[in-house]
């Protein structure tokens, strides 16, 4: 459900809040922080599915408050609430796993209703939704159809929906492309998502493995990238980039399942786009020297850190 890339980051954020406590860490607070980073995804996803699924909820408050006018129209008396009744959106609504992060997450107190009544006032002047709406019958790829076109057309284009998401959460930038796919993928299979477990077992174990190495051979680590920083001095490292750095050693000597070139290439693109504007060409020249290096001394025998 999470990739890699998305762990490396929340490694990453973790290892450069430790870094940039004033206090000394206390025992048990990097696993601490990694763990909310990804309940924060956690968050994240739940509130972008209440946010989408209360769209095709608001025609019933629509036909409610129109309805009530003092002089209601027979266009008022008769709104069609077809959508409401969508039946993927029900079936999402009855996901066990799903409705229980609603009762402890709660996005609904956050939900901001005036830009979910905006986006369905949008969708009724299109003509995919008058489509849906002129026959009563209901089959399933209509049902997939109608909630394609709300995500896909209405919401992700929209710079208002943008802004409001990165105004709630500061993960939004980080985790949008992985939450969006998570969203595409439960409108086509409600129910096949754990959301207590977004990240697998193994997944989660290489996060916390991958903390706890640079964390604890964080000096070892040191003294395999100050030797190639030639003419720059080490003090004056960006931190995030001696992070980063790190994290791509740590994987070149303590994680068998991954190719140099794989973490060479994943930690030159988080410096490029977390680090500054030269960080990539910086990290990629450093992270080389020392695997090559690694290679001609026959020293990159892959070990679980904790044996070496």
């Amino acid at each position: 459900m999470i990739s890699r890339r998305n762990i490396r980051v929340k490694v990453m954020q973790a290892l450069y809040t430790i870094a940039t406590l004033e206090q000394e860490v206390k025992p048990g607070e990097p696993a601490r922080l990694l763990q909310k980073h990804f309940d924060q995804s956690t968050e994240l996803l739940v509130y972008l599915i209440h946010f989408f699924t209360e769209i095709p909820a608001y025609a019933e408050t629509d036909a409610f408050v129109r309805s009530s006018k003092h002089l209601p129209s027979n266009e008022d008396l008769n709104v069609n609430t077809k959508i409401s009744g969508n039946e993927i959106i029900w079936r999402i609504k009855e996901d066990v796993s799903y409705g229980a992060l609603l009762g402890t997450i709660k996005p609904q107190q956050k939900l901001d209703k005036e830009l979910v009544r905006k986006f369905y006032v949008q969708l009724c002047e299109t003509p995919e939704y008058k489509k849906y709406i002129s026959t009563p019958e209901r089959n399933n790829q209509d049902e997939k159809a109608i909630l394609d076109f709300i995500l896909e057309e209405l919401l992700l284009p929209s710079e208002l929906f943008e802004a409001h998401m990165d105004e709630l959460f500061i993960n939004w930038n980080d985790d949008s492309d992985m939450v969006i796919q998570l969203l595409k993928s439960y409108i086509h299979k409600p129910g096949s998502l754990n959301f207590r477990e977004i990240v697998s077992p193994d997944k989660m174990q290489f996060a916390k493995s991958l903390l706890q190495t640079v964390t604890e051979k964080s000096e070892h680590l040191e003294e395999l990238i100050v030797p190639k920083l030639k003419n720059w001095d080490a003090e004056r490292i960006a931190i995030l980039d001696m992070i980063i750095m790190k994290m791509g050693v740590a994987e070149f000597l303590y994680f068998d399942t991954i190719p140099p070139k794989v973490s060479i290439n994943e930690y030159i693109d988080l410096a490029k786009e977390y680090s500054t504007q030269q960080s990539g060409q910086f990290v990629n020249g450093i992270l080389d020297n020392i695997h090559k290096e690694l290679v001609q001394q026959g020293k990159l025998h892959k070990t679980d850190f904790r044996k070496a």
